[in-house]
């Protein structure tokens, strides 16, 4: 394997750069002023303006997989996405952000042309935005069988009830269409074989958004994180992703490479909390010294290049194993980095909010927000426990496999 950026990358990360500090950082206090004022719930005025810069930059949908009309693997993908999560609402500018790439891989992998058409083709050119509708209050979805929201087939449509929550994007207003997973066929004997998923336009006639779940007193708006409630609503079986009982196949799919792009993100705001920690720790002076040269401070600053390192490599190989091997055969390597890397950047944002002092848990900073965002993929995209359990499972199958072979061989 090598993880040594080809010269297409290498240019790419230079022209990105180079758009991050032209256009992002100096103007992220117009994002902070639109979010805290009363307009929050509408599109940010300057992730409008910069998305056709972006466009006429050539940094476009670089999400997109070359296996559906992209140009990068996934192994390229990643250190463009790691400069574009240092800041949390960047990838909107690029077309990159979650839960629209997820999204529109799903739509790309396994949608009809007609449903490409009406759904992904404006979500490729960024005139709509989507939400993924799978957690739910009332049952620990951290299990997905336990899934209770009804998709019961009438004639030529299927009517839906259930209630959703946690369903980030939908509080912007430029949502157009859920993906929501239910059960079509409940008594099927196979529990994951009860699942099905299904579009539904958002203003589809009984859907209710009940409230936003704000995370450690953030909002998120525009895009919010919504409970929804789902209440006899009606779309055509046609509406259907790759066929009934099929949910939790088109998951697995779906999954895989948004855990990995959440992680590349999570490097890049690890890595610009420990840049404000250094800047901080050399210009605060305590008990007549600079905070830099206390003892602790240097070796947090030393642990954290070490993890942020550690968690960069663990997911260059991951994408490697993801683009050479499959996602189905890199499911230990995903799930690995998906518990590794938010505890990575909670660590390291944790350890930056205490070398600013009080200021660190201000929004001055901005490291309160990059830890509520951090903690939060703790469980996203299934939580850590999930995850360490599979790679367990894994890993106990792999070894058992091993020492038996091993056993039968001298035994004979």
């Amino acid at each position: 394997m090598n993880f040594e950026y080809s010269p297409k990358v290498q240019e790419l990360r230079e022209r990105l750069a180079e758009f991050m500090h032209r256009h992002i950082y100096p103007r992220e206090h117009e994002w902070h002023e639109h979010v805290a004022s009363e307009k929050r719930w509408q599109p940010v005025p300057l992730i409008e303006e910069l998305k056709p810069k972006a466009r006429e930059a050539g940094l476009w949908n670089l999400w997109r997989p070359k296996s559906h009309g992209g140009t990068l693997t996934n192994l390229e993908y990643a250190p463009l996405c790691e400069i574009m999560g240092r800041v949390t609402w960047a990838p909107e500018v690029f077309n990159c952000s979650a839960p629209d790439t997820g999204n529109m891989e799903t739509l790309l992998k396994y949608g009809t042309p007609e449903h490409v058409k009406e759904w992904c083709e404006p979500l490729l050119e960024g005139r709509i935005r989507s939400a993924f509708l799978m957690t739910e209050p009332n049952v620990a979805s951290s299990d997905a069988t336990n899934i209770q929201t009804r998709i019961k087939r009438d004639g030529n449509d299927y009517v839906i009830n259930g209630r959703k929550w946690w369903s980030s994007g939908a509080g912007d207003p430029r949502c157009k269409i859920y993906i929501v997973m239910g059960k079509t066929d409940p008594d099927n004997p196979s529990r994951h074989s009860q699942q099905s998923m299904v579009l539904v336009p958002s203003n589809a006639q009984g859907i209710k958004v009940l409230r936003h779940l704000p995370v450690f007193g953030y909002d998120d708006a525009p895009h919010g994180h919504m409970e929804i409630e789902l209440k006899d609503v009606r779309v055509p079986t046609s509406s259907v992703l790759l066929g009934e009982g099929r949910g939790f196949e088109i998951a697995q799919g779906r999954l895989g490479p948004g855990r990995i792009h959440h992680c590349m993100r999570l490097i890049g705001q690890a890595e610009r909390a420990l840049e404000k920690m250094c800047r901080r720790a050399s210009a605060r002076v305590a008990f007549g010294r600079p905070v830099a040269d206390q003892g602790v401070t240097r070796e947090r600053i030393a642990e954290s290049r070490i993890m942020i390192d550690a968690a960069r490599y663990m997911v260059l190989n991951a994408a490697w194993k993801m683009d050479t091997v499959g996602n189905k055969v890199a499911k230990k390597e995903i799930a690995m980095i998906k518990v590794f890397a938010p505890n990575v950047a909670c660590q390291v944002i944790d350890w930056a909010m205490q070398v600013h002092g009080g200021g660190g848990v201000s929004d001055d900073f901005g490291l309160a927000h990059a830890y509520a965002h951090a903690r939060t993929l703790r469980f996203a995209d299934g939580p850590d426990e999930v995850h360490r359990n599979q790679i367990a499972k894994l890993e106990l199958g792999e070894q058992t496999t091993v020492e038996e072979a091993l056993r039968k061989r001298l035994s004979r």
